[in-house]
């Protein structure tokens, strides 16, 4: 059962894993789509789907995720929106996109972004889901979120994608900040998402921008030490060292390792390591190196056994690492993990230098040490890291959870944090000289150190020889062997307690290691220094010279007070000269200690001066010293006592004001600008931190008022203001005191004395104006004083607040701001230091209270605008003008504002478009922009004003604009500010002020200009309309709105759908909204439209072409008007149509407009004409119009897209045809002639080139006439052009050899060269005639085909739309070949199957359909084809060229079909085909003009067939007579024979049966006339064989005298037969009947004519002119020629009238009757290629019955295959059957052979065929397409038909080469063999294989082989007795290709007498 889901209001769902939706009503859903729940039932949901789509359906419940949810716009349309983090949303609305767009990228093989792009979204996903899981801190989370914007705006950057404003990492909302804010949020969010997160919101402040540095801190890690010859605990030292400065910088970290190498503490195993802190960026630049000392503790020596004994440890020197930081920074600095290095350890050779060795090894000084073996050395690992210490613990926790030891600088870091407490002394201990002692060798010499309290007591823990280990109490230096005068140079870190540092003291005591077996330490001497000097101060940081006092080893030092009364050094001694000489200890007068100590404390001074101020009551008389010495007192110094010293001036100040007041306010101005510094700026906090809580100087303001005025009043005349200066830049806290101090008095008294503090104020103020406003231009000193008093000036207004109201505040700012001079009156420094402070007042408190607001806003805008007018400081205005929108837009719900906005609109808005019209036309230019200090982006100064403009404009409302409009004074003001406001905004859309990817703020700019467009229209309507109309203002408006409309960014067709949709319910189409603008204000034109025709009818076309319905209905109609106003005043619209026609055709080729604009512009403007009086006109007009449309966007697409060079050439000749023929644009038309010829060149279409070309040649005469230049020609003479294209011309019909059409060319030139006595050209023109010449003579010429071409359906592009075509085919392109190329270029379309005219369902029908056949051309030059001695190379010439007309046949029977002989009743019907232009012409194809059909009869038909044999007989004979034929006359035995053994066997017996009969006489008595002239012919025939035999007589061989025995034997029967029937039309013979079951056998070829050497599918048989076309050995040879394209005749498919007309296909038919049962009404249909998925023929029907095919399938299939002859001629011989058996059962073998997969092979039994090369000739569709259905069933050319392979009657004869001795296994040639074989073959005849099977040669390659194909193989007898065994079938030969036009060689004589006697012998 379903239940409803109540709970839809708080909860969205979200999809988890897609759902195929495969179940019944389910709905399929992708991963991460939003549904909302309507029912459940058990388990599974029925759910809405929202946006992108609305859809019902069920899925599984488990399939979703519920989440919490806000939904609003209820009902259909509603929007869930998730209650979740909005970074989350975004992420996941991103990914959704992306995915999208990266699977394209793959598509796009735009590998290496795809990669990168998934490596992103993986991270985001993980991102994601971190921030999901809730369970990070909040430091965390904002970490996460940044690295999820950065990779979002990274994507979206890569992607194209639009830029996201971001503020705190989230999406910000346009309408809820300011458009200037909205400009620098882009800003920052381009340059990188840091940037955006430290600007609080865009804005930052002017003034001290003092930055804290980051420090660096180095992490340092030992991994391990390898060493394998110590075997003692050593100690590791490491630190950093500066080389240039020759001193250490850091602490020391200390590693102990026992004698294996280990940490000596256990608990340190991987925890020995340090943070060397507080690196500064100066430091990371010195030249630094990190120096480790090992010393060992051990024996003395370690290599000798002998030195001390083993139980007495000495801390000895062994060795040294050091390692350059400017080797490894750059590593580190770019690793965010630790790095690992090596570092060998090296040993001193001298340990006196020990101190040195590291230096030694820095400046590789190998002699002064020893280099390790190998495998010794440290490795230690570094990683560098930045940041304040806090931020580095919370990066890096693992690093301090490992005990990380903290290593300090040597004093204090760049930044003294106030919190620092320290108290470090640092000492050094260097070096000592001691006496030798008596002793033979010198010391080893040991110094152990303490650190005494007062009462001697030795201080515990006080010693620190290094970071990472405890404190110690006792220090003993290492010992250096045998040295007197040791030098140690090690550093003693004593972190003595503060409270402990006052009367502590040093004690050094020097032992002497003895080596000797005892080993012992004796004491021979000490000294010692306290910490503390007597006046108070600390030991200086500097090297002290101690003294060395004597004493021994049983020396106590139990009574301290016996040596502190002693001098510890110089200094010392010279304090207290008279020490007595009775004392204990004595000093060495000889021996000394040097030490030297640096303190690093918070707490200690060693500085005389600062202490004696701290102690003034100590010497009072001392004050006025002490305060003027502070100034020397080092800022450290001052920083740590702050607050001591702050108490001590105040105190003093107490003391006596009039005395000390000058100098505690210089001190404290002193101090104050201290903390300006870098370096103590974080002391800030501390100062305000004591003036809240601890100063208590409740008198204090008075004197610093009084001081402070004295100052600045005394500022004009003073030369030196130093002090001056100084006082104005420590303004800020001078008012914080003097505030506080007035607090703590006002609430110690009751607010006494209030008047005369404001009173002291106000004077204060006055002094404060009357420094400002001095003229500071003739004193430096002056204009320095002026800007420190402006820089501090805003910081003090949150003090005055404290003690006045913001009325009152901003009244002193006001004045103040008020005195300062205009800045033409102060220099530009001055300028930018009083800006600065104007954007500080206005980026204070104060401004943003709307009181002060109304106070101080007057005169910051007035500064302003003297800036703006000027053009001076554009940058720093345009910031201050941005804090000021930004301030009103938060404001913007409170009254006032509209105050403000009225301010700013009269103070700013035309200043404002000045100098954004100046700034933008400087951008332009690339100047830079005048009055920036330093050199800014154009585009960004550009940017801010743009953004200025625009906020002001979106705070204006109409009372604003209404405000604006009245207080223009004149209609002048008025025009002037329209025309600058419209320029502006034409200039925002013209330039690119925002880049591509701010969408957010383009699309806020087009809204704001709309509704400032909307405020502004009526004004213009109402003030220049009518008398008053001014045609600038409107021109600019018309312009404004057009570009408007254009913009890209508005066009929301290119847009995702989730991005239109937001983008529509957020600002709707803005498209319309000003198309309505616009539409009104054309309306309210009236009469003065007419200014704008023809100016505004490109830019209103281009409107009109916006692909939105909406836009186009507002819009087309003004064509209609403006076509009606012109027609009112001039009576004709000829403006409006020129314009038009040229606007279009660069409009449409940009790209816009489409079908559906086509129709709506033809529509609404033909509803609009309808009522008009021009109607007619008007109407042409719009057709016209429109009929261009149709070819521009035909030509449009074909250009844009992957079209074939087909398509593209054919639009553009439909183009240039409209241009010349119907709308008369000469430009235009010439335009697209070089164009048209272009892409002929790129096709290799020459000749087509060269006609296209010649058009434009035909326009020019030969004049001297000067032309402009033009595309790419030259400025040049009329002359010089055309002879410069007739030349071009010429090359190209060169190049298609079309040297007939080059030539009378050549002549033109020639004449032209001769009428100016040019010789030379002259000379090379003739010479280029006759080379033309020669060419057509030499040069072998293809003859192309021609196919026709029908393109029906709605679907294809108008120039082809149910048209009908001839094209012209490439070189060697057959049918099959153009079909597949056809359906190729047309992929959607349907071949039809038929060749009849289609029907209405077809022409409308919305889909592409096309019908393609192959026509014949008719010559139009008949004379030169009727020449008998033209060469053939000339004729075939005249064929195919120049050809208008082109024909076709249908056989088909009128009235009842004798069933004795059909040709009775078999007509033909003729179709023949008119061009619009002959081919060829500028394109390859031209439409079909009209049509003519006609009917044949039976009787023309023969008479035609026998007239042709006639004339191709007297044509060979009459070349064998003159010799033009010589040698083997092979051709003419073959025709000889072919004619006299076809007549003899019957074949012309039909005709005499047919047409001779009484009855058939005496029922058409109309053709008397024309039998009696079928009789003369066939006489005639008689009369030229009986010519021929005579000649062959002469020529024949010897050894071929049989063969002439047997042709005059057959010769004189046939002449009986023929006298016998002719006079008394007596019935032919049974012996000249024939069978009506074909078995003839092929005896001999007869040599065609040049005129028929062509493919016989190409040419009518009715022809009147082919006789000179087609030739074969039978009288019927021309008839069969039209027959092609019928493939395959089945046993149900012979009742068809064009069935029998095949039968006149090849006269190898012994009789053209069939059977009744054979006969039907079908036609056969053409087979489709295999390899085309289209609708397709039936599969094949049953070809055989019981297994073997009957009779009249095989004369059929020969009729295909075969020698494609005509079947009317009755001449054929009986001999023939045979051959045609062995022909068919080749065939049929192949078909049986055929895969199942072929069903497009099949036959469709269908009226017509669907691609036939002719509806009559044997063309096949298989042609190409199959190596063995492709043979002789291809294009009406058998391999065994003798028509192909005639000689030309003009050329050799031909050589008795043949390849009919092959073995079967060898006869067919290969495709490949078939492209190289340049000839046709020449067959004699097919015979008994055993004859020619001996002999067995190779395939022949000679210069004779066909141009594909060999000859059949000799038929075996039992073919012709009708039985067909399956093992014997043979391959069907491939087809034959065109003839080319050579001469054919002949085969050698010896195999054609074989081949000639098999054949007599067989018969």
């Amino acid at each position: 059962r379903w239940i409803s889901s109540k709970k839809k209001k708080k909860n969205g769902k979200k999809m988890v894993c897609s759902f195929r939706g495969s179940v019944s009503h389910g709905l399929t859903l992708e991963l991460g789509e939003t549904v909302q729940i309507l029912e459940k039932c058990e388990g599974k949901s029925r759910d809405v789907m929202f946006f992108p789509f609305v859809s019902q359906g069920i899925f599984p419940v488990g399939y979703i995720h519920l989440k919490k949810a806000v939904v609003t716009n209820r009902g259909q349309y509603e929007t869930v929106i998730p209650l979740e983090d909005p970074i989350i949303t975004e992420v996941t609305s991103t990914l959704q996109e992306w995915s999208v767009l990266w699977k394209q990228l793959y598509v796009k093989h735009k590998v290496d972004l795809f990669y990168k792009l998934r490596h992103v979204m993986n991270e985001l996903i993980d991102l994601r889901r971190q921030l999901l899981s809730g369970h990070l801190t909040q430091d965390q989370v904002r970490e996460v979120k940044r690295h999820i914007t950065v990779r979002l705006d990274w994507g979206n950057e890569h992607l194209g994608l639009d830029l996201v404003p971001r503020k705190e990492f989230e999406m910000v909302d346009a309408d809820q900040i300011s458009v200037s804010d909205l400009y620098k949020m882009h800003l920052s969010s381009r340059h990188s998402v840091q940037q955006s997160t430290s600007q609080d919101g865009g804005k930052q402040r002017h003034g001290d921008s003092c930055r804290m540095p980051v420090p660096h801190h180095l992490f340092v890690n030992l991994k391990s030490f390898t060493y394998n010859t110590i075997g003692e605990d050593t100690d590791i030292f490491f630190s950093l060292y500066d080389l240039r400065e020759g001193k250490q910088i850091s602490e020391k970290f200390m590693v102990r390792l026992n004698k294996n190498g280990g940490p000596k503490n256990p608990e340190k195993v991987d925890r020995l390591c340090a943070l060397f802190t507080d690196l500064s960026n100066k430091d990371m630049k010195r030249d630094l190196y990190i120096v480790s000392q090992v010393i060992r503790t051990g024996r003395m020596l370690l290599n000798d056994s002998k030195k001390g004994p083993p139980h007495v440890q000495y801390r000895r020197p062994y060795g040294c690492a050091v390692l350059a930081m400017s080797d490894v920074l750059q590593t580190i600095s770019e690793l965010k993990e630790e790095k690992d290095f090596v570092l060998k350890v090296y040993t001193c050779n001298n340990e006196n230098e020990w101190y040195q060795i590291h230096e030694n090894i820095i400046r590789k000084s190998s002699t002064k040490y020893t280099a390790p073996s190998t495998n010794y050395g440290l490795i230690i690992s570094l990683q560098l890291l930045r940041g304040d210490m806090e931020q580095v613990r919370r990066e890096n926790p693992m690093i301090f959870n490992r005990g990380v030891a903290i290593t300090r600088k040597l004093g204090f870091p760049d930044v003294i944090m106030p919190g620092d407490i320290r108290n470090d002394l640092y000492l050094m201990l260097e070096r000592g000289d001691f006496e030798r002692g008596g002793k033979s060798v010198q010391k080893n010499i040991e110094v152990t150190m303490y650190v005494l309290y007062a009462d001697g007591e030795i201080l515990k823990e006080c010693i620190s020889l290094g970071s990472g280990e405890h404190n110690i109490s006792e220090y003993r230096s290492f010992v250096l062997y045998h040295n007197n005068s040791p030098r140690w140079s090690e550093v003693i870190k004593l972190p003595i307690p503060i409270d402990r540092f006052r009367g502590s003291h040093l004690r050094f005591e020097f032992r002497h290691c003895s080596t000797k077996d005892k080993g012992e330490k004796k004491l021979f001497g000490f000294a010692f220094t306290p910490l503390m000097r007597e006046d108070g101060t600390t030991l200086s940081d500097e090297s002290h010279e101690l003294y060395v006092y004597k004493c021994d080893e049983n020396t106590t030092f139990s009574n301290h007070a016996l040596y502190l009364g002693l001098p510890c050094c110089k200094d010392d001694f010279n304090g207290c000269p008279n020490i007595p000489s009775s004392l204990i200890f004595q000093r060495s007068t000889k021996e000394t200690l040097w030490i030297s100590t640096q303190l690093s404390s918070t707490k200690l001074t060693q500085n005389v001066d600062l202490l004696a101020l701290l102690k003034w009551k100590a010497h009072p008389e001392r004050v006025m010293d002490i305060l003027g010495r502070l100034r020397h007192v080092c800022g450290e110094e001052i920083v740590k006592f702050l607050q001591d010293i702050l108490d001590t001036l105040f105190s003093i100040l107490d003391d006596n004001t009039d005395k000390y007041g000058p100098l505690v306010f210089q001190s404290l101005v002193f101090i104050i600008n201290l903390l300006r510094d870098s370096k103590f700026y974080h002391f800030r906090p501390v100062m305000d931190t004591y003036i809240q809580k601890h100063f208590a100087g409740a008198l204090a303001y008075k004197e610093l008022i009084r001081c402070l005025k004295w100052y600045m009043d005394r500022s004009a005349e003073v030369v030196r203001q130093d002090h001056i200066q100084e006082a104005m830049r420590a303004l800020e806290y001078l008012f914080k005191f003097i505030v506080q101090s007035r607090i703590l008095y006002s609430r110690a008294t009751c607010g006494m004395e209030e008047d005369q503090f404001r009173a002291s104020i106000q004077e204060l103020f006055q002094s404060i104006r009357f420094v400002l406003s001095l003229d500071s231009r003739s004193s430096e000193t002056l204009i320095f004083t002026q800007a420190a008093l402006l820089n501090s000036f805003p910081a003090i207004f949150d003090e005055l607040l404290q003690m006045f109201t913001v009325q009152e505040v901003a009244e002193f700012v006001r004045g103040t701001l008020g005195s300062m001079p205009s800045t033409v009156h102060i220099g530009q420094s001055m300028d930018v230091v009083k800006l600065q402070s104007i954007a500080r007042t206005v980026d204070s408190r104060l401004f943003s209270f709307p009181e002060s607001r109304r106070i101080l806003l007057p005169v910051v805008l007035h500064h302003i605008h003297l800036h703006l007018r000027q053009q001076k400081e554009l940058l720093i205005c345009s910031g201050i003008l941005s804090s000021i929108f930004s301030i009103i837009k938060s404001s913007s719900l409170e009254s006032s504002v509209q105050e403000e906005v009225e301010m700013m609109v009269e103070s700013l808005l035309d200043v404002l478009l000045q100098t954004l019209l100046a700034i933008m036309s400087k951008s332009q230019s690339q100047e830079a922009v005048r009055g920036q200090r330093c050199p800014q982006c154009t585009a960004e100064i550009t940017g801010e004003y743009v953004s200025c403009l625009l906020s002001l404009l979106r705070q204006m409302s109409e009372i604003h604009f209404q405000h604006l409009l009245d207080n223009f004074q004149s209609k002048e003001e008025l025009k002037e500010f329209l025309l600058k406001i419209f320029c502006v905004f034409r200039n925002l859309m013209k330039l690119s002020i925002f880049p591509r990817d701010w969408n957010v703020m383009r699309l806020l700019t087009s809204n704001i200009i709309v509704s400032t467009t909307q405020y502004l229209s009526p004004a213009l309507h109402k003030s220049f309309t009518d008398a008053d109309f001014d045609f600038k203002v409107w021109n600019s408006y018309f312009s404004l709105a057009v570009l408007f409309i254009n913009q890209p960014s508005l066009q929301l067709e290119t847009l995702t759908p989730a991005k239109r949709k937001k983008v529509f319910d957020k600002y709707g189409d803005m498209r319309v909204m000003m198309a309505y603008e616009l539409f009104s204000m054309w309306q309210n034109l009236g009469e003065n439209k007419i200014h704008f025709i023809p100016g505004m009818i490109g830019p209103f076309l281009g409107v009109t072409l916006v692909p939105q319905i909406e836009v186009r209905n507002i819009m087309i109609p003004i064509f209609h008007d403006m076509m009606d106003w012109e027609q009112r005043k001039n009576g004709n619209f000829k403006q409006v149509e020129a314009e038009l026609i040229d606007k279009l055709d660069s409009l449409v080729s940009e790209g816009k407009g489409d079908e559906n604009y086509r129709e709506l512009f033809s529509l609404l403007l033909l509803e609009k004409i309808e009522q008009e009086t021009w109607r007619e006109t008007g109407v042409s007009f719009v057709t016209s119009v429109t009929r261009l449309m149709e070819r521009l966007l035909d030509y449009r697409d074909c250009m844009k897209g992957d079209e074939t060079e087909n398509k593209k050439i054919g639009c553009t000749v439909n183009l240039l045809n409209f241009y010349k023929s119907e709308i008369n644009k000469e430009e235009m038309y010439i335009r697209y002639i070089h164009k048209l010829c272009d892409m002929h060149l790129q096709a290799e279409n020459y000749t087509e080139a060269a006609f296209t070309l010649l058009l434009y040649w035909e326009l020019l005469h030969w004049e001297e006439r000067p032309l402009r230049e033009f595309l790419h020609y030259p400025a040049q003479s009329e002359w010089h052009r055309k002879e410069g294209l007739c030349r071009k011309v010429i090359h190209y019909f060169n190049k298609g050899k079309c040297w007939e059409y080059g030539i009378p060319l050549c002549r033109e030139l020639a004449f032209q060269y001769e009428s100016l006595y040019d010789y030379q050209s002259l000379s090379w023109i003739r010479k280029m005639e006759a080379a033309y010449y020669d060419n057509i003579m030499e040069q072998q010429r293809l003859e192309p085909e021609f196919f026709r071409v029908g393109f029906y359906g709605r679907k294809f592009p108008f120039f082809l739309r149910n048209k009908e075509f001839v094209c012209r085919g490439h070189d060697y392109e057959r049918l099959e070949a153009f079909q597949q190329r056809m359906l190729g270029e047309f992929p959607q379309a349907i071949a039809m199957q038929h060749p009849n005219q289609p029907d209405e369902g077809i022409l409308q029908g919305d889909a592409q359909y096309l019908q393609i056949y192959a026509v014949n051309p008719v010559p139009e030059n008949i004379d030169v084809l009727q020449m008998d001695r033209v060469p053939d190379r000339i004729k075939s010439f005249y064929r195919v060229n120049n050809v208008r007309r082109f024909r076709y046949d249908r056989p088909f029977h009128k009235g009842s079909k004798d069933k004795d002989n059909e040709f009775k009743s078999l007509w033909i019907e003729r179709t023949t085909l008119i061009l619009t232009h002959p081919l060829p012409g500028i394109s390859r194809w031209f439409e079909v003009d009209k049509r003519e059909l006609i009917e044949v009869s039976p009787l023309e038909n023969a008479i035609y067939v026998v007239e042709n044999k006639n004339q191709e007989l007297r044509t060979l004979i009459s070349q064998y007579q003159h010799k033009q034929l010589h040698g083997n006359i092979n051709l003419l035995s073959m025709c000889l024979n072919g004619v006299i053994d076809a007549a003899v066997n019957g074949g012309i017996a039909r005709y005499q049966e047919a047409f001779f009969d009484k009855e058939y006489i005496s029922s058409h008595p109309e053709d008397t006339e024309k039998i009696t002239q079928l009789k003369d012919l066939m006489q005639e025939q008689v009369h030229i064989l009986g010519m021929g035999l005579a000649v062959h007589e002469k020529l024949v061989h010897p050894e071929m005298r049989p063969l002439h025995k047997k042709l005059i034997d057959q010769f004189q029967m046939m002449r009986s037969s023929l006298c016998h029937g002719l006079p008394g039309l007596d019935k032919l013979s049974p012996a000249c009947s024939g069978s009506s079951t074909p078995r003839g056998i092929l005896a001999t070829h007869s040599p065609m004519s040049p005129d028929s050497i062509k493919l016989m599918h190409r040419h009518s048989p009715l022809n009147v002119l082919g006789s000179v076309r087609h030739s074969s050995s039978s009288l019927s040879s021309h008839t069969s020629s039209e027959t092609g394209n019928l493939l395959i005749l089945t046993d149900s498919m012979m009742e068809h009238p064009e069935d029998l007309y095949r039968m006149q296909v090849g006269y190898i038919i012994g009789s053209p009757s069939l059977p009744d049962r054979y006969r039907h009404n079908r036609e056969l249909l053409m087979l489709l290629p295999p390899h085309r998925d289209r609708p397709s023929s039936a599969m094949y029907p049953n070809m055989t019955e019981n297994g073997q095919p009957t009779n009249h399938q095989r004369a059929l299939y020969h009729q295909v295959i075969g020698p494609c002859k005509p079947c009317s001629d009755p001449n054929l011989s009986v001999a023939d059957k045979g051959h045609f058996s062995m022909h068919f059962d080749a065939f049929h073998h192949q078909i049986n052979e055929l895969p199942p997969a072929l069903p497009a092979r099949s036959l469709r039994k269908s009226p017509l065929h669907p691609i036939p090369a002719s509806p009559t000739s044997p063309q096949s569709g298989l042609d190409g397409s199959n190596s063995t259905l492709s043979g002789s069933a291809s294009s009406g050319v058998s391999s065994l038909s003798e028509s192909n392979f005639a000689q030309s009657s003009s050329e050799p004869p031909a050589r008795a080469d043949t390849l009919d001795s092959m073995p079967s296994s060898q006869a067919w040639t290969t495709d490949t063999e078939e492209a190289e074989s340049p000839y046709l073959p020449v067959r004699y005849s097919v015979s008994e294989p055993e004859v020619l099977d001996p002999l067995k040669p190779a395939p022949c390659r000679s210069h004779s082989a066909p141009l594909g194909l060999a000859p059949a193989l000799p038929l075996k007898p039992y073919l012709r007795e009708g039985c067909i065994p399956e093992e014997d079938l043979r391959p069907v030969p491939r087809p034959m290709p065109r003839k080319i036009s050579q001469p054919l060689l002949t085969n050698k004589e010896e195999q054609a007498k074989v081949a000639w006697e098999h054949g007599i012998s067989e018969e």
